[in-house]
């Protein structure tokens, strides 16, 4: 039987639910023209969304082409200008000869080499040299405009982990560029969303940077309970299984609203269930499920410095007042103004998720480990 839930990989259709708000602002924001940036941490669901809502986009409007790409697998500002070329191409072109022609016509001074797999003729690698780049990363920046002008197309270019384009030379000087010509562009727009919180908030809402007020900002939030219980309850009766609004509940609690980790110990659970679902094959997935990440948990705790740990086990035993002197003594925690370093240095490290003055862990199982077998004495040696 073909499981039930979809985790690690991208959720659409009948596997993604909830987030209707953020579908429709993202397509009216692709119908109007509207770069949309979209924040939020790690394995919140923003690939499957941006998915969703580009499928939603392509069905109002049929001039619409999109493509994705990941900068988390890109290394450089050349390897940039490479794939967005290549991504732009195959969007908007479905012929061999129509490639060489977008070639010719929009890249005269770059003029890549196109080379084409053996294998299917549809896909191509662009050969650019580098230096050529320097004087004519124009050309590759602003060729989905010039294509969508040519084709009487709209075009929608999708960016993961953009704050990714950190680890390229000189970044500051590479948004400088990306925005003096996208900023231009009226028949592309842009969906560019990123897991590093901090990262992303400094990009797109601080005035010193390029891409200040660029668009439409986005923070997602947490899948609310009330939507999953349907969901859930939905996936167990299609597999003639049954399971309860309170286990529903006790899933979400158990791993705080996290998309990933909710569907996730939902899968555990319906494989524990051969007919109603208990909140005890619950709990014992859940724990389970921890124990199996352990050596990753140790791995990123031992990488730690002892008072960044001894912080963390503060916020695992719920102390609020972390600057007061009775949590920083008890915790050896130094003074008070190492409060503000260590929050920094966590939230850097994507271990803490920092909203104004409040403070989650990014990983909720992680949470769970800390405090039930690496912060509890008797636990860790039963």
């Amino acid at each position: 039987m073909k499981l039930p839930f979809i985790f690690g990989k991208l959720a659409i259709s009948n596997n993604f639910t909830g987030r209707e708000k953020e579908i429709e602002r993202i397509i009216n924001n692709a119908d109007s023209g509207i770069n949309t940036m979209l924040i939020s941490p790690r394995r919140w669901g923003k690939s499957s969304l941006v998915k969703e809502a580009s499928i939603g986009a392509t069905q109002n409007n049929k001039k619409l082409k999109v493509c994705y790409i990941d900068v988390f697998e890109l290394g450089s500002e050349s390897e940039f200008y490479q794939v967005l070329a290549e991504e732009v191409i195959k969007a908007t072109s479905s012929r061999m000869d129509e490639i060489g022609s977008f070639v010719q016509k929009f890249m005269t001074k770059l003029l890549p080499k196109i080379s084409y797999s053996p294998d299917n003729m549809q896909e191509f690698e662009l050969g650019f040299n580098w230096s050529d780049f320097k004087k004519n990363a124009s050309e590759v920046l602003d060729l989905a405009e010039k294509i969508a002008a040519e084709k009487d197309y709209e075009i929608l270019i999708c960016l993961d982990e953009f704050q990714d384009i950190s680890k390229f030379k000189d970044p500051l000087a590479f948004q400088k560029k990306l925005r003096s010509h996208w900023q231009k562009h009226q028949k592309v727009s842009y969906i560019l969303y990123g897991s590093k919180r901090h990262m992303m908030m400094d990009i797109f809402t601080s005035p010193k940077m390029p891409f200040y007020k660029f668009g439409d900002v986005i923070f997602l939030e947490k899948i609310k309970e009330e939507v999953w219980i349907p969901f859930i309850q939905q996936k167990f009766t299609e597999t003639k299984k049954k399971i309860n609004e309170k286990e529903v509940r006790l899933i979400v609690k158990l791993t705080e609203n996290h998309p990933y980790y909710v569907q996730q110990l939902a899968q555990l659970s319906w494989l524990r269930t051969k007919t109603s679902c208990k909140s005890a094959s619950i709990r014992e997935a859940h724990d389970t499920l921890s124990r199996h990440l352990s050596l990753l948990f140790q791995n990123i705790t031992y990488s730690l410095s002892i008072t960044q740990t001894q912080f963390l086990k503060a916020l695992v035993n719920g102390e609020e007042k972390l600057s007061s002197k009775l949590v920083l003594e008890k915790y050896m925690l130094g003074s008070s103004a190492n409060i503000s370093k260590l929050k920094k240095a966590l939230a850097d490290r994507e271990i803490l998720d920092i909203v104004e003055s409040h403070i989650n862990f990014t990983d909720p199982l992680y949470k769970y480990w800390l405090k039930t077998y690496c912060f509890n004495t008797k636990k860790r040696n039963s």
